[in-house]
């Protein structure tokens, strides 16, 4: 699909056009899935629905479909702007930053996130996105620090500062929030990050990294010497005997 195709395969510089390319539809996906959240919550007030059931309900079959649909569903409006713009920011960076990899990163977290809550959440409905958030902001952190990468750790830092609050979200401290979703969207995005630091974005090489070292080219200049001597040895044999 060409919606998928706009990234160059490999993290190279490009030119303007493509980054503005690339600019574009990193940020339009993540205002489509917004959208779409947007879209299920005015749907349930217009018609007076109430589609909490479609949550995540643990350890059970009826629970099931919400590993895919509770981020959809939000329990009020206050909970959808909470969620809103730290999914746009930090969807924005993933599809940015690492490319292709990004799409493998969010559905992982997606799945790998609902599916914890369902094995390993208290008996209640568990709704809204913000274990995909949680996750996010814990692959790009940790994705920064296990790279060693100054641009991604910028975006660590800028997370850390902006979202820094969420640390808190992973505690039990408020009955009516999940933290389960918290608690396993982070641990997600930990693990993801660690499991694909060698993929994606590839650090730039440093001109000083390319320099040798001084003793490495004292090693050099000193072998460069020895080969002149031996050829100037095999030009001029000197007092060897003759018979």
């Amino acid at each position: 699909m060409t919606l998928f195709d706009y990234y160059p395969r490999k993290h190279e510089p490009v030119d303007k056009e493509t980054e503005k390319k690339i600019f574009k539809y990193s940020l339009l996906i993540p205002i489509v899935i917004v959208g779409l959240f947007w879209g299920v919550k005015l749907a349930e007030n217009i018609y007076h629905l109430d589609l909490t059931t479609y949550g995540i309900l643990p350890l059970t079959l009826e629970g099931l479909p919400g590993i895919i649909l509770s981020p959809f569903i939000h329990s009020s409006y206050e909970h959808l702007i909470s969620n809103t713009l730290p999914f746009l920011v930090l969807m924005f960076a993933l599809l940015y930053f690492y490319r292709h990899l990004a799409y493998r990163i969010f559905f992982l977290i997606y799945i790998l996130s609902g599916i914890c809550v369902w094995l390993g959440g208290r008996e209640s409905w568990h709704i809204g996105a913000s274990g995909i958030v949680y996750g996010l902001a814990s692959f790009l952190f940790f994705s920064g620090v296990f790279r060693k990468d100054a641009n991604l750790l910028t975006i660590g830092i800028i997370v850390v500062f902006l979202y820094g609050s969420m640390f808190w979200g992973v505690f039990p401290l408020k009955p009516e929030i999940s933290w389960e979703s918290h608690l396993w969207g982070s641990a997600s995005g930990l693990m993801l990050a660690f499991y694909y630091r060698h993929q994606g974005p590839v650090r730039p090489i440093s001109s000083w990294e390319n320099e040798p070292d001084d003793d490495d080219t004292d090693e050099d200049e000193f072998n460069e010497e020895i080969t002149r001597e031996e050829e100037e040895e095999e030009l001029n044999p000197g007092d060897e005997p003759v018979h």
